[in-house]
């Protein structure tokens, strides 16, 4: 197995640093964003999207978490019981743009249930996607307004992102599973 490293601790905090630029200039200001984030390290990345909004707007910037294994298509086969973690999202979207946060954008799966999810809890005026790595290998027609890093990958490869709040340190990995 080889692992190279991508973003390491110091690239790990200007990437999110330029995605919170990013998303503030595309929105003209961060007065009516919200940012949720995919359970369970697109949830960290979106506080952290949030804390940096915060930052430069100046004013609070709503965050929430969203579970979306009930929304997932591959539930069948892989769990007998999948693991439930609850949606946090104690606001209301309706009206509001919507940044949804992921770490990895692979297949495009994870955010068809995501989407799927969020239309049951109310009905935003946008949602705009951000995720700190593009991988490629899309199955689904989705494309992430904000991207971190874009990394070609095969099909065998793996991307890892590693959350100091998880792991105690940020960076981004690929890995040779040959």
């Amino acid at each position: 197995m080889k692992k190279t490293k991508l973003i390491d601790s110091d690239g790990f905090r200007r990437t999110v640093n330029r995605l919170a630029h990013e998303v503030v200039e595309s929105n003209k200001g961060g007065e009516n964003i919200v940012v949720v984030g995919i359970r369970t390290r697109g949830d960290i990345l979106a506080r952290r999207i949030a804390g940096k909004i915060e930052e430069i707007e100046g004013h609070p910037v709503k965050v929430g978490t969203l579970d979306i294994t009930l929304y997932r298509d591959d539930l069948r086969g892989k769990l007998d019981q999948p693991e439930l973690h609850s949606t946090e999202i104690l606001f209301d979207i309706a009206g509001k743009f919507i940044v949804l946060v992921d770490d990895v954008l692979f297949t495009g799966r994870t955010v068809r249930a995501a989407l799927n999810a969020l239309m049951d809890i109310g009905r935003p005026a946008r949602i705009e996607l951000l995720v700190l790595v593009d991988r490629g290998h899309r199955e689904l027609p989705i494309k992430a307004d904000f991207a971190g890093k874009n990394v070609p990958t095969s099909i065998k490869q793996e991307v890892k992102v590693l959350m100091e709040e998880v792991d105690g340190e940020d960076g981004v990995f690929l890995i040779d599973n040959d």
